[in-house]
């Protein structure tokens, strides 16, 4: 079961995180070197902003920190950030695979096509969609909170929500239901970290059409995840009984 479980996550994820990354490249990673050339253009007017500090550290979280305080490594443009980009989106989608999995496993469903992909869908909502409504993708110069506040409320946020879904489709008791749209709630309600002044040095325009397209591009990844897991899965399963 263990073997299983990596092998189809591994080759899923590999699927479609490489179907998923060949559509960023033609979609949001224009967008994120546009937004570049805002941030990059802001920083010749006041360099003392952009001194590198000696610190050098990798934001793999929601949004950037430009605040002048550490450099951040990203790789150069060209074939090392395809590359780079292609990895992080696959690694992505080998982790979405197994966490597909490990939930279906454990709610001892059957794993095949359909319900591979209403996994997948609720995926989305819990870790793509929800958290979006109040935390937003950003792209490099984007104004934002601390990165912690945003971290902690995202995690917190993502959490509450596959458990609340989970508890509103899987139980039968009306207060249930009820109290798990009330948890789903509360993170919006509490509210997301935002800058006191939200100013950006990225254009509104440009900035709606990267967090429209992110959605978009998250979405496929989930669904495209979810569908590799429910073919392949079956297929070993089969090859597994006839040995």
């Amino acid at each position: 079961m263990v073997n299983r479980v990596l092998t189809v996550s591994l080759l899923a994820g590999l699927l479609a995180g490489l179907i998923v990354a060949a559509l960023q490249h033609v979609t949001t990673t224009p967008l994120i070197l546009k937004a570049e050339t805002y941030e990059a253009a802001l920083r010749a007017v006041a360099p003392s902003q952009a001194a590198f500090s000696g610190e050098a550290k990798i934001i793999l979280a929601h949004g950037a920190e430009n605040h002048g305080e550490h450099a951040e490594w990203k790789p150069q443009d060209g074939l090392q950030r395809t590359l780079f980009t292609t990895l992080v989106t696959v690694a992505t989608a080998i982790g979405f695979a197994a966490l597909l999995l490990a939930g279906m496993i454990a709610a001892n469903d059957d794993i095949d096509e359909r319900r591979a992909l209403i996994w997948a869908a609720c995926g989305f909502l819990a870790f793509g969609l929800v958290p979006a409504m109040g935390l937003a993708p950003e792209l490099p110069g984007a104004a934002s909170a601390a990165l912690e506040q945003r971290q902690l409320w995202w995690i917190v946020t993502a959490l509450v929500t596959a458990g609340g879904l989970f508890v509103f489709l899987r139980m039968e008791a009306p207060w249930l239901r009820a109290l798990a749209v009330l948890a789903m709630l509360v993170p919006h309600i509490v509210g997301a970290p935002h800058p006191a002044a939200p100013e950006s040095k990225v254009p509104a325009e440009v900035a709606a059409h990267f967090a429209a397209l992110s959605l978009a591009i998250q979405a496929a990844l989930w669904l495209a995840t979810g569908f590799a897991v429910g073919r392949l899965w079956p297929w070993f399963a089969r090859r597994a009984e006839a040995r």
